[in-house]
């Protein structure tokens, strides 16, 4: 058997999978691969596939799988897994930080002091303490966000077509209902057809307030010049994202030019923690292909 690595893991996991098999991260042996490990950066396409005669299964270090052709690879008799467990505590810690630097003007803070400036009067913070959370999605990642905000004394509310309850979030009927009353607003959505530019200028128009919009789940269901112009007409107070269209984003992105924001570059699984257990949920997944006789 031979284990390709295709995109960033843990230096330790080569060895691991070294049970196996033979295991290598020479992109350019595809065709002999018979398992394929892939984070964000591999776009698992039908010409991809098409390049891996012998392959078996593709296992996406993460949640999402967009960058993988699922349909078409189990089409071919290929396995397509994820690792949806293990990113959770490493993304909503990220959407936490960001929810939290925002109202608390920590970078804002930091770049005047690095400038000389002393900004005391002029930062006003605000509390989360009483605000009202929306999460739209209430997967792992959203449920361990809103176990954070419990913790900070703030209302959650959420809204979820496929789930009807939570311990931990108030399920709303329906997205509007859902986002019309929130201080913060944190998605947690795939990227789905009907995900895509979900986050737009109609829904932006249903809120009461003007809240912080953070996204951790996936770029493209954010409309980008909608939330650019929201910002721009104070209907979104500030907008924080880790994820974009494209590793990087195009220079033109809307988001970049636009004011009150905070971006990171698509850092939200990359701890060493998790690292680590995407490493071992893809070791289980490969040893449970190989018990069935899938390998």
């Amino acid at each position: 058997m031979l284990i390709l690595i295709s995109d960033a893991f843990d230096s330790s996991l080569p060895d691991k999978l070294k049970t196996f098999g033979e295991v290598t991260t020479d992109t350019e042996r595809l065709s002999e691969a018979d398992v394929v490990l892939v984070r964000s950066k591999t776009k698992c396409t039908r010409e991809y596939i098409d390049s891996a005669p012998k392959l078996k299964l593709i296992i996406r270090g993460g949640v999402g799988i967009d960058n993988i052709d699922k349909e078409y690879a189990e089409s071919k008799g290929i396995q397509v897994r994820n690792t949806p467990k293990a990113s959770s505590l490493a993304v909503a810690e990220l959407a936490f930080a960001l929810m939290l630097s925002i109202p608390n003007h920590i970078v804002e803070g930091h770049n005047s002091m690095q400038r000389g400036e002393w900004l005391k009067k002029k930062l006003k913070r605000t509390e989360l303490y009483g605000k009202t959370l929306c999460l739209v999605g209430i997967g792992n990642i959203a449920t361990e966000v809103a176990k954070r905000a419990a913790a900070f004394g703030m209302k959650v509310v959420a809204y979820d077509k496929f789930v009807s309850e939570s311990e931990w979030a108030e399920m709303q009927p329906s997205l509007e209902e859902a986002v019309k009353d929130a201080d913060y607003i944190s998605l947690h959505l795939p990227l789905t057809q009907s995900t895509e530019g979900l986050i737009n200028e109609e829904l932006i128009s249903a809120f009461n307030k003007k809240p912080v919009i953070i996204n951790t789940g996936r770029g493209p269901t954010v409309d980008a010049n909608d939330i650019k112009a929201a910002l721009e007409s104070g209907a979104v107070s500030f907008f924080a994202t880790d994820v974009w269209p494209s590793d990087p984003p195009a220079s033109d992105d809307p988001i970049l030019s636009a004011p009150n924001t905070l971006t990171t570059p698509h850092i939200g699984a990359s701890t060493v923690e998790n690292l680590l257990r995407i490493g071992d949920e893809a070791y289980s997944i490969i040893q449970e292909a190989v018990d069935g006789g899938k390998i």
